[in-house]
Order: structure tokens, then C-alpha cells, then sequence
């Protein structure tokens, strides 16, 4: 599974940082996925060379403008590449409002068909074809909520040596075999698929967050969860002078939760643009959420960047792009 972010600043954008949004792929799949939408996401788009053609869905955690401002032109820029395909829309109950008034009052008509998506469907209603969805709810100012993907299928492998012990020679008969199917031998013997299979890896899954001040509530879905991107808009510090108005975590209590939850991937973004990139004057700086984080989670921990690409191999273990 791969992930993209394509803005890792809260509020306000910087000159190193654009505002929310991250790209979802499976695999080897052609489509992929977006969560969240703000302005200026277009430019990061173009930058990590993801086209609008080929977007399959748009998850959307709340209605903060940082977090959904550059859906309208993210539409409209996908209509006038002449799309055709139908795009899933997922998000709060307000969202299809919202867009529906701007493009009422903008005269934004789509050749393409917007398939609304309750987020109280999920995860009945499958949105994807290779990837489950879920949602769940977190405290935030509005309502908001996380979505984790997990693999809908996984991939068997031969089981070799048993193989070879039924006398079941290399060749066409493995690959059927391979794809879950019967077979017949050319001696009359019929294999069944399953006796020949190795059991299966678990199926991966990642877990994004959006705005939240209690990491717990995520508690049940991150039982069984590789990876958990999550917010950690300030330090312990900044949050204690800024007080609980916000509604957001620091790293501190992200890492934590994550370390009790034994999520063995972490990734950290949505950081107050307070925080510079580097260490300077004296201002507060990236590396004091790392350092934060840090005293709290032993697993593997990463601070995302803008273009910043992820994968979760299938051996569990997240890795940074070249």
C-alpha cells in the first residue's frame, strides 16, 4: 500500500507545507484515493504526478476549510479534463450541500456523475474494489472522522513442498492452483485449491485521521492496524498554553496511544505553522514533536512532509519512497 502526502500544514499553509490532503493507492492498482481536500492540493497533485483521471474516491474528514476548500476546483478541473468516470464521494452529511450551493452559484455543471457515499454506509457499501473502508468518529470542533483501508483480498501462496509430496508436478496445474481454482491431474486425480495453499499473510491496513483530541477513540480500529497517520498539531507545551479550545493532540499523546495500542507504524503531520521545518532562532521547530514523540513510541515514527511517499510493504514494515 502506498501513501502520499500531498499537505502536511494545519490551518494555514507555509512556504514548505501546503494544507491537508493524502493519497491512498493499493498495490499496483491503476486508481487511487484521496483523503481530504484543501486549497491548493491541484499544485501538489501536479507535483506527485496524480491525475484526476484516474482518482477513484474522495474521503473527506471534516469541513474545516483545511481540510476540504479545494474540492470545488479539484471537480471542476477533473470536468474540464473531460472526465467520464463516476467519482465516489464520501464525507460528514453537510459536505454534498456545500458543493452542491457552490456549484448552483458558480454554474459548475460536471460530465461526469459525483456517487454520494453516507459515511454511515461504510463499510456495507464498498467503495472500493480492492480496499475496505471504514469510518470512525473523533472529537474534534465538528464532527470529523478517521477512515482505515485494509486489503479487501490477500494473496495465497503454493504450498511447495506439499505439492511436490502429492506428486503434483510444476506446471499449468500450480498456477491453477495459485488463483484458487480445482484442478484435474492428467492421472484423473482431482486437487482441491485450498489443500495446496500456504495459509495467508494478514491483509494490510492504514488508518488516517483527521482533526481529533482523543487518540482513544480509535482504540478498537487500531487493534489490528499496521499503520496510523494521525495529527499532531502541537507539542505538550504549545497545547497546554494554548489551552483545549483547538480540539487537537499533541505528539505526545498520539505516541502514547499508539505505543498502548501496539501499532507498529507511525506517521505524524497537520503541524501548527508555528513549527519550522528547522531548528532556528530560537523558535519552536519539527524536531521538538520528533523529539516529543519519541520519548513515547518505540516503533517505527516518521514526521511527514510535503510529496513525502510511504509504502507499507506486505512484510508490515513501512518504508520511505526514493
Amino acid at each position: 500500500m502506498e501513501i502520499q502526502f500531498l499537505g502536511t500544514s494545519s490551518g494555514v499553509p507555509t512556504r514548505s507545507r501546503n494544507m491537508t490532503a493524502i493519497a491512498v493507492r493499493n498495490s499496483g492498482a491503476k486508481t487511487w484515493s484521496l483523503v481530504d481536500c484543501a486549497e491548493g492540493t491541484q499544485h501538489r497533485l501536479q507535483r506527485a504526478g496524480l491525475s484526476p483521471m484516474s482518482l477513484r474516491a474522495i474521503f473527506i474528514t471534516h469541513l474545516h476549510g483545511d481540510h476540504c476548500y479545494g474540492l470545488p476546483g479539484l471537480l471542476a478541473t477533473a470536468g474540464m479534463l473531460n472526465r467520464r468516470e463516476p467519482l465516489v464521494i464520501v464525507g460528514p452529511a453537510p459536505l454534498r450541500a456545500m458543493i452542491e450551493c457552490i456549484m448552483a452559484g458558480t454554474q459548475l455543471e460536471l460530465p461526469y456523475a459525483l456517487d454520494w457515499v453516507a459515511i454511515e454506509a461504510l463499510p456495507q457499501r464498498a467503495v472500493l474494489p480492492d480496499l475496505q473502508v471504514r469510518a470512525t468518529k473523533l472529537s474534534h470542533r465538528i464532527d470529523c472522522w478517521a477512515y482505515s483501508f485494509t486489503e479487501a483480498a490477500v494473496e495465497r501462496r503454493l504450498d511447495r513442498d506439499r505439492l511436490r509430496a502429492g506428486g503434483v508436478a510444476s506446471g499449468p496445474a500450480w498456477g491453477e492452483i495459485q488463483q484458487g481454482r480445482d484442478v484435474t491431474l492428467p492421472d484423473g486425480r482431482r486437487i482441491a485449491a485450498a489443500d495446496y495453499l500456504a495459509p495467508p499473510r494478514k491483509p494490510r491496513k492504514v488508518i488516517i485521521g483527521g482533526d481529533n483530541d482523543t487518540p482513544s477513540l480509535l482504540a478498537i480500529d487500531a487493534r489490528d492496524a499496521d499503520l496510523l497517520v494521525h495529527e499532531a498539531t502541537y507539542t505538550e507545551e504549545i497545547l497546554h498554553k494554548i489551552g483545549p479550545g483547538p480540539q487537537h493532540s499533541s505528539a505526545a499523546m498520539v505516541a502514547r496511544f499508539a505505543r498502548e495500542a501496539g501499532v507498529p507504524n507511525l506517521v505524524l503531520t497537520h503541524f501548527s505553522p508555528r513549527y519550522l521545518d528547522r531548528p532556528g532562532n530560537g523558535a519552536p521547530s519539527l524536531d521538538d514533536i520528533e523529539r516529543e514523540a519519541r520519548e513515547h513510541y518505540q516503533g517505527t515514527l516518521a514526521l511527514a512532509r510535503d510529496l513525502d511517499r510511504y509504502e507499507l510493504g506486505k512484510d508490515g514494515v513501512l518504508r520511505l519512497a526514493a
